[in-house]
This record gives structure tokens, sequence and C-alpha cells, in this order.
């Protein structure tokens, strides 16, 4: 990833971390917490220094947000796993739920320190994981890209409690981003990794974007005022259904006064049932794209989840076309998963949580080997998509050994290769730079073209405007346009 790498940091300096997706910014991040030895795979030389101290022989106190906040959830409940740092650090108990309240509360987290874990969207997740970053009070703040999954007047809102801890604390801060516009302002510092880890530019951000800014747009840095690049044209061949939609079939799937109540587990009980959707109207049309939209934690991803056929609704109507139906059976959740798989192709909000094989090529083969395509055919459409998702050279690689971004465009591919009816994704443009937003849209928008019903559960009003004509606000649960 890194060859050589040299960098200074003074101690309290605020640095803005950018670069195309798969540049190395969360794996720096990883080094500098001393967490570079953890990882499964890999080489490394040279050293990183922390107050002159090695840190692969004595880790820093250092807060560090992961770009998947599921990966640092530790316990049942909000407080527990905001506690669990404080506990570590043997800070004295009557101390501990004080301080675990006020970061709850600095973060904007929307609920009690008894709310399950389980019951978390990811933009929750993220704000429960920044609460988990801030309470150490450590001199050391190293966050990858905080408020990714957070619609804007949350994001607005993370940005605001980083920015009144750094000023309390005066630590030295690391923030790995793709969008760089809301956090110019608040940084000292901004350093430009290129796609094989270099650094690129390096220098007071307004003097970096007003001395390279065309340079950085070329590598696929989002360079604040620029408008949004336009989706990569793909050729039909490699995303259209694998057969044609039964006639009339335009609406694939319907929703009527679709209700979805989530049950959590609490030590092994279950909690009280949350209500995530309530009285949704909604379809899936062949030819066209919906986009699901909302603040975090208003029903977005159990809505698509639930026209995939991945929950099974509490009440309401949820029934596939009959040209399309299983057995007889229209109801989508009960569909065996190799004839739902088939039908309807799902991208999580968590990538990471979707891996299935071994290899990235083995990954994008899976769901069209499961439902029975044509060898060589699939075999075509894997490696076209992954040239125009920029993965073809990690064919072989582990997915997970993936960055966060490159994760999600390798579930794109997946998606689509085995040529569904229905693409449902989840945030999918989330860790994408300008370049990779591109292929991603223009893959999604090629499927649309060419017959898919798609759906897409967003805070990205770009990729909004692109996609879709038809748009679904969700608050609370309740559909509000």
């Amino acid at each position: 990833m890194f060859d050589g790498l040299d960098l200074v940091i003074p101690a309290g300096q605020r640095v803005l971390l950018a670069g195309p997706s798969g540049s190395g910014k969360s794996t720096l991040l990883r080094a500098v917490a001393g967490l570079l030895l953890t990882a499964a795979h890999g080489e490394k030389s040279g050293r990183v220094l922390v107050d002159g101290v090695d840190v692969d022989r004595s880790p820093p106190r250092a807060g560090l947000l992961l770009p998947d906040p599921s990966a640092g959830v530790v316990a049942e409940t909000a407080g527990r796993d905001v506690a669990f740092g404080l506990e570590n650090h043997r800070v004295p108990r009557e101390e501990i739920w004080p301080r675990v309240d006020g970061a709850l509360t600095a973060s904007r987290f929307p609920y009690g320190v008894e709310h399950p874990t389980s019951a978390l969207s990811g933009g929750e997740m993220q704000r429960l994981l920044l609460a988990g970053s801030l309470v150490l009070d450590d001199p050391l703040l190293l966050l990858d890209e905080p408020t990714s999954m957070l619609d804007e007047a949350a994001s607005g809102q993370v940005r605001s409690a980083v920015l009144r801890h750094i000023a309390r604390l005066g630590c030295t801060t690391i923030i790995a981003e793709h969008r760089l516009g809301p956090w110019i302002n608040l940084v000292d510092r901004m350093i430009v990794l290129d796609a094989a880890g270099n650094v690129t530019a390096d220098g007071p951000p307004q003097r970096v974007l007003t001395t390279q800014g065309a340079h950085l747009i070329a590598q696929g840095v989002w360079v604040p005022g620029e408008p949004s690049p336009e989706p990569m044209t793909v050729p039909g061949s490699l995303v259209r259904p694998w057969e044609t939609p039964p006639d009339g079939a335009g609406e694939l799937v319907t929703a009527a006064d679709l209700r979805v109540e989530l049950a959590a587990r609490l030590g092994g009980r279950r909690t009280e049932p949350v209500l995530a959707v309530d009285g949704v109207h909604a379809a899936l049309t062949a030819g066209r794209a919906l986009a699901v939209t909302g603040p975090s934690g208003a029903g977005k991803s159990t809505l698509v989840a639930a026209l995939a056929g991945l929950v099974r609704p509490t009440a309401g109507r949820l029934l596939s076309h009959p040209g399309i139906a299983v057995r007889g059976r229209r109801e989508p959740w009960k569909w065996p998963a190799p004839c739902l798989a088939a039908r309807m192709a799902w991208v999580a909000q968590l990538p990471e949580h979707a891996v299935v094989a071994r290899t990235v090529l083995d990954e994008v083969l899976t769901s069209g080997r499961c439902c029975g395509r044509e060898r060589d055919c699939l075999q075509v459409r894997a490696e076209g998509l992954l040239e125009l998702l920029g993965l073809s050279h990690l064919r072989s690689a582990n997915p997970y050994h993936l960055s966060g971004g490159e994760q999600r465009r390798l579930m794109v591919a997946a998606a689509v290769a085995h040529g569904p009816y229905g693409l449902l994704l989840d945030e999918p443009t989330v860790g994408q730079d300008r370049n990779t937003w591109a292929a991603v849209v223009g893959v999604v928008a090629a499927a649309r073209d060419n017959g898919s019903a798609v759906a897409v559960s967003t805070h990205d009003q770009a990729a909004v405007t692109t996609l879709a004509k038809d748009e679904l606000a969700l608050q609370h649960g309740r559909r509000t346009r």
C-alpha cells in the first residue's frame, strides 16, 4: 500500500486526509493507531512514532473511528458500548456514566443508554462509535469518514461535536474523508494521497485546492464547488436482466400499507419491537429507479430489505407480479434462497457482512453459479464489471482485504452480474471518489435503462438526481412524500 511514506504531524494539528478510493487512507490511520500488526495480510517496514514512541511497542492513546462502524461495536447496549473504553482505562466507576451521557449527547445519539446496539441503523451506529471515540479524551483523534452514513443535518451536528471536542482538548486530529467541502475550514492542513499511496499534495487546504485543484479532480478527489461527474457509460450486455421480465410485469413488487417491526435481542431475550416501517406504499417498477431518502434511522434500509424479500412484513401487503412468482407464491420472503437471488439482488449498507467467497472474482460469480447462469456469459459479465468498477487488479484478492469503497463496488458488481429483475442498493456510493462514484452510478443507471427495477437507499442527493425520477422520503418509518 505504501512504499517509503514519510510524514510529520505536529502535536495539536488538525489534518484532513484525502485521496481516491483504495489509496490507503484507512491503512494510514490504522498505522498511526498501532493496529497494522493486527492485520491478517501484508508486510510492514519502517516505523510510526507517536510522541517519540514506536506504536508497535506501545500503542498510543487514540480514539479511532473505523469506516465500518459495526466492526467497533462491542456491547449489547449503547451505554455499555461507550463505557467499554473507560472501563479498560480503569476510570473510576462514579466518573464513567456521566462521561458516557456527555459523549452520547455530544455525538447527537438519538437514544438512551439501554438501547440495543443490534437495533441501530448504520448512521446511528456511526454516531455511537463517535461517542466511544470522544469519551476517552485521548490526545490523538483518528476519524475515518465519520459522517459517511449520515444525512446533512446529522453530519453538521457531528462536525460541530468534533470541533468542540478538539477545541476543548487541543488533541491532534486526522480525518480521512472523500467529501472535503464541509471540513476544509475546520482543519489546518490537507494531505492528499494518490492511488499508489504517495503524497501528491500537502499544505494549507485552501492553498492546495487553489494550486492543485485540477490535478485533484483528475485523481478523483471531491473538490468543493465542482459539479458531480457524469455517470460512466456502461454496455447493456453487462447489466441487463438475464431474462426478459414477463409481459405486463411493469411493477415487479408492490407494497401496500407495509409495516415492519424489528425485534432485537438483549442478554438472550427479545426486546420490545421497534417500529421501522409504518403504513408505506411503494413499488419496484421495471426500467425505473426509486430513491428512498430520509434522515438516519428513518427506516430506509428496512424498507429496501423488505422490497428485496429479506424481511417479512409485520402487516400490510408485499407481493410480486404473478409472472415472477415461485410455485404460485407471490410473497418474496417465502421464496427459496436460489429463487429469490435469481430475481432480486440486494447490496448491503455494510458490504463486508455480505462477503461469501474467498476471492473478488468468485464473489462476483457466486450468485450466478447458484442460479445456474450460463458459465461463459457469466464470466464475461463478471470480468467486464470488475474492469469498469476499477477492481480487475484485485480479482484474486480476498474481499476482506479491500477498502470499504472497494468492497461496495464489489458488491454492486456481484448484484448485477447474474442479471436479476430487481436491483436494491443500500448506500452504494458511500466511500467513493469522483471516478468510482461515476462508475457505480453508471452501472446502476445502465441496469435501470436496460429493464431492471431499481431501488436505492441513500443520503447522496447527486445520486438521487442522476438515477431516480421517483423519490420516497421517510421520517420515523412513515412516508413524508
